[in-house]
């Protein structure tokens, strides 16, 4: 049977140009649809415009064009953007289409027919930027609790569709598929929004206000409301209810959102699919929000972080990597440019970048530019065909659970280690004795076959940097799949080396400069002298975080659950500070050999490191990535 996989971002609304969250979003889809393209399947990838409602109209009115010239100019926007940032989307879907339109309207009418759609009234708190309606006890402080603005009061005839008559049956498919949305935690709020009684969802909007919608099929003097228009992308795209597409391609389906819209795909999109007689998605998967130096990002604030600025400025791949690897999937995660280039300085130049260099390098001097022959024995001899396999089966486990920046630890695991066996077996001085020749080839065509498997590992999440190695490598085509890595030794004898440019090169940071007129703050006196012997007592160790919680009751303490070669719990008292949502990936220094405490009734075992600064407490970390467990000195 063949293997097919559907995945869909959510299509951007043309209020706003692309930012680093649609950046983020769609790079992930664009990971995981090359991931599984590798892997063998079918893979369909669908991106997208949302291009209708209240917000789009005013836009437009306000820039002096027609709401669908004011749509166009930013749609575009997006269509360029994603080949820029080497998204590999299959279509690109606006709700504007034609066949859009008559997908909504046959699903409209397929509802109203049967039943689920009537006419009545609404009055309410009415929030532009939401397009929703709100109860008072929803607002915060009278303000809308996203937009922090106080929306209008409006009564209004509207059309309503009976969401409430699929309560029980959507609570019984979520308790029955813990898989249906993921992470676990976004799952419990799908489920706390079921425990209150579902309201009918209002799907409509008078032409005597707003003409800028799909009209109803069943009243030409409303449109519909912008979730019973946007939603139903996901299966025009498949060609509903005929296309061979739709009934390939849906039985598999991945949403892939960020949270702030959790319960119009949660909640409103399985009754809306119930409604119509369609199957409801394989998965939700929601991830979090980026802040940018620890502040939400946002238009008001001057932050918003643009994708291409990024990528011109560093790099396209670098961008790709940072994206990944520093935010867990579903929790929030902090941009810094800062943050941005430690990574391309130790990750990318100093770990993979030079281990691609100095092992091209060597080949080139050692071997004449030439992958060396060498037996099944003497290549299994080296630890390297055993890591590889543990690597690939770690990165295909990640990856089935969305742990996108674990499959990059796992492999960036893999570079270390052979980074190491160079080290170790030192070719350098193997080359001096002509009777070790044999040992020397060995050794080094177990480097190359590692920065083929290597290369192929990274591919879905940095392309180009693949393409490169696997063409240095004399790899013809500069691609290869995951089955390709699953045995050792496919890096043919014979292959012609050849050493390029640095892939990675350092990037400087410079951050402003403190005024000079600034008050210099008094010195925290130095505490009194210690023996050495007595500092030696004292067990550091970089330990990676697992796990972040607040601890209830508490206003400050985080419980953490740590690796340092073992797993351990620890609890800080940096709730103030850090987010626990932040913490988790972070590597920090811990006393090890610290005596067991309990704070607030939950055992600590091990303190972290951290100083003051002026924007807070500070944690201590480092400028490379350490391994977990190792001494600190």
């Amino acid at each position: 049977m063949e293997k097919v996989f559907y995945i869909t971002t959510p299509i951007y609304y043309v209020n706003a140009s692309p930012h680093i969250g649609h950046a983020y979003t769609t790079i992930v889809a664009d990971v995981l649809a090359r991931y599984h393209r590798a892997q063998g399947y079918r893979t369909f990838f669908v991106t997208g415009t949302d291009e209708h409602g209240d917000k789009i109209a005013e836009a437009a009115q306000k820039a002096g064009v027609t709401p669908q010239t004011y749509a166009d100019g930013i749609s575009a926007q997006f269509r360029a953007l994603w080949p820029e940032l080497s998204v590999t989307n299959d279509y690109f879907i606006r709700t504007t289409d034609a066949d859009h339109v008559r997908t909504v309207q046959r699903i409209l009418q397929k509802v109203y027919d049967a039943g689920d759609i009537y006419f009545g009234s609404y009055e309410g708190f009415y929030c532009v930027g939401c397009e929703r309606f709100y109860m008072e006890k929803e607002l915060v402080d009278g303000k809308c609790p996203d937009h922090q603005t106080a929306p209008e009061y409006r009564k209004e005839s509207n059309y309503f569709f009976r969401m409430s008559k699929y309560q029980d049956w959507l609570l019984g498919h979520i308790q029955a598929h813990p898989e249906f949305i993921r992470p676990e935690r976004y799952r419990n709020e799908a489920l706390a929004f079921l425990r209150e009684p579902l309201e009918d969802l209002c799907i409509s909007r008078p032409k005597s206000r707003l003409t800028w919608g799909i009209t109803l099929p069943f009243d030409a003097d409303y449109v519909t409301y912008v979730w019973f228009d946007a939603l139903i992308n996901y299966v025009t795209a498949l060609g509903y209810p005929d296309g061979a597409r739709f009934d390939e391609f849906w039985p598999v389906a991945q949403h892939l959102i960020a949270k702030d819209i959790l319960k119009p795909h949660g909640i409103y999109w399985p009754t809306m699919l119930k409604a119509a007689g369609i199957e409801p998605y394989r998965n939700l998967n929601v991830h979090g929000y980026w802040n940018v130096d620890a502040s939400k990002m946002s238009k008001s604030l001057g932050n918003v972080v643009k994708p291409l600025d990024l990528k011109d400025k560093y790099g396209l791949d670098p961008f790709r990597y940072f994206l990944l690897r520093d935010m867990v999937f579903g929790l929030d995660s902090n941009f810094s440019e800062e943050a941005f280039v430690q990574r391309i300085n130790a990750d990318l130049a100093n770990d993979l970048g030079n281990l691609v260099s100095r092992t091209l390098t060597m080949a080139a001097k050692f071997l004449s530019g030439q992958a060396p022959a060498v037996t099944e024995a003497e290549a299994e001899a080296s630890p390297l065909p055993e890591t590889a396999r543990r690597i690939l089966a770690e990165v295909e486990a990640d990856f089935a659970e969305l742990g996108l920046h674990k499959a990059l630890m796992v492999i960036w695991e893999f570079i270390n280690v052979a980074n190491k066996y160079i080290v170790e077996n030192e070719p350098w001085t193997l080359v001096k004795e002509p009777e070790r020749r044999g040992r020397l080839e060995a050794v080094l065509y177990s480097v190359l076959e590692a920065l083929r498997v290597i290369a192929v590992l990274i591919a879905p999440f940095m392309p180009s940097t693949a393409e490169k190695i696997l063409s240095q490598l004399g790899i013809e085509g500069g691609t290869q799949d995951f089955d390709s890595i699953r045995s050792w030794g496919g890096l043919p004898a014979g292959s012609r080396l050849t050493r390029g440019e640095a892939l990675f090169p350092r990037v400087e940071f410079r951050k402003e400069a403190v005024p000079m007129s600034e008050p210099k703050e008094e010195m925290v006196p130095v505490k009194p002298e210690i023996a050495y012997e007595d500092f030696a007592r004292v067990d550091l160790r970089v330990a990676t975080i697992l796990e972040a919680e607040a601890v209830p009751k508490s206003n400050k303490l985080v419980r953490l659950k740590i690796d340092l070669g073992e797993e351990r719990q620890i609890v800080a008292g940096i709730a103030k500070d850090y987010p626990p949502e932040t913490l988790v990936g972070k590597k920090i220094v811990v006393v090890a050999n610290l005596k067991p405490t309990k704070l607030m009734g939950v055992e600590s075992r091990g303190m972290l490191l951290a100083t003051d600064t002026p924007e807070g407490l500070t944690l201590i970390g480092f400028d490379r990535d350490p391994k977990t467990g190792a001494p600190v000195r």
